[in-house]
């Protein structure tokens, strides 16, 4: 998959300010920890997956210690994501990474269940006619995202703009962090005319990890590892 790059969203591990949810039950560097984890495991399966052809992307300022050493140790540069909302921000690394290959994967840093077999699946379903690719979460949102680059005919997406693929307008007026998000981003498919499973396909639905119920359900399956909470 020489021609396949899969990018990570992610935030630097300050206490208090990833994975709050999860302070109640683990304490604040212990969701930390939990954090850490989670961002490592995205980083392996994207490796395996794309053949170290990836990139981390996040908010805030990229020279976090933690981050660094995640840069270096996976071959991914880093990058500080784009201003405005998630779908402004998704449109950017997508639009950038778009330029330079062919098949490009989008994922968060939170889905411990997410394997590199759900990430070549996305990627083999941008191979046909689908020009995006889903993969659905189970609190209504989605843990990927997909697309690929568009030919002359289609609208060259490395010409004249990111608003030219026909991918972009999908993350237009959504709610972000809300239970409707992929709902919405059907429908907004629907009314520009694209097919389900044609112009734009949907992988098996994943779980991520943001409450502390999730969490214990990461361990319970082997997806996690305990921290240590004992000196909080």
């Amino acid at each position: 998959m020489a021609d396949l790059h899969i990018a990570i969203f992610a935030k630097a591990p300050i206490a208090g300010q990833v994975k709050t949810r999860l302070i109640p039950l683990l304490g604040t560097e212990g969701a930390v920890a939990a954090y850490r984890q989670m961002l490592l495991h995205a980083l392996q399966i994207a490796s395996d997956a794309a053949a170290a052809q990836l990139s981390l992307w996040t908010s805030g300022a990229p020279d976090h210690p933690f981050l660094v050493e995640c840069g270096e140790r996976f071959t991914a540069p880093l990058y500080r994501q784009s201003e405005g909302d998630l779908g402004d921000r998704m449109a950017t690394c997508l639009y950038h990474l778009l330029r330079q290959h062919n098949r490009v994967l989008l994922i968060g840093s939170d889905c411990p269940v997410l394997s590199v077999a759900d990430l070549q699946l996305a990627a083999a379903a941008l191979q046909g006619s689908a020009q995006m690719v889903f993969t659905p979460a189970e609190d209504g949102g989605y843990v990927l995202v997909g697309m690929r680059r568009l030919n002359r005919a289609e609208g060259a997406c490395d010409a004249s703009g990111k608003a030219t693929h026909a991918g972009f307008d999908a993350f237009d007026n959504i709610a972000w962090s809300t239970a409707d998000v992929m709902a919405q981003t059907r429908e907004r498919l629907a009314v520009q005319g694209r097919r389900p499973r044609y112009d734009w396909a949907e992988a098996p639905m994943r779980w991520d990890v943001d409450e502390p119920a999730d969490y214990q359900r990461a361990l319970q399956a082997g997806l996690l590892q305990p921290v240590d909470v004992s000196g909080q």
